[in-house]
């Protein structure tokens, strides 16, 4: 009776050292068919200032031809935009905005012109927040 008990347990071991190793899972890695892999940061600014007024299109325009032009000679987009938030009073804010699209590679100097960018911005206007959304793109010329 104990070889029909021990049997058992001894294949059971057997087997369990023929387990088949997997190798640790890896992240999948982007495919990009026909361009190149990089970055597209998109930065939202403001356009109302706290004190009611408002950043003019002269003011705009001269902040993109003196402050983002130099650091992104490659290209930009601008884009019109309408934000609204739920703000801390528990009111709907409502504001006009101006998207700023940049494509560019991955590297510390370009992070350091986009994070100048945001803060002359905050500085210049009084605003509180010029927000950053980042992503990996597929980029072909």
């Amino acid at each position: 009776m104990s070889r029909v008990i021990a049997l058992p347990v001894v294949m059971a071991l057997l087997l369990a050292g023929c387990q088949t190793r997997h190798a640790p899972p890896t992240k999948p890695q982007p495919i990009c068919a026909g361009g190149d892999m990089m970055m597209q940061t998109t930065l939202w600014f403001g356009m109302s200032k706290p004190d009611g007024g408002r950043v003019s299109s002269l003011d705009w325009m001269n902040f993109v031809d003196n402050e983002v032009t130099p650091r992104f000679k490659a290209g930009l987009s601008v884009y019109d935009a309408r934000g609204q938030w739920m703000g801390e009073n528990g009111k709907l804010a409502r504001e006009n905005s101006k998207a700023l699209m940049l494509i560019h590679g991955i590297d510390p100097a370009t992070n350091q012109d986009i994070e100048a960018l945001r803060n002359l911005y905050k500085k210049r206007f009084n605003q509180e927040s010029v927000m950053r959304v980042d992503a990996p793109v597929c980029v072909g010329f």
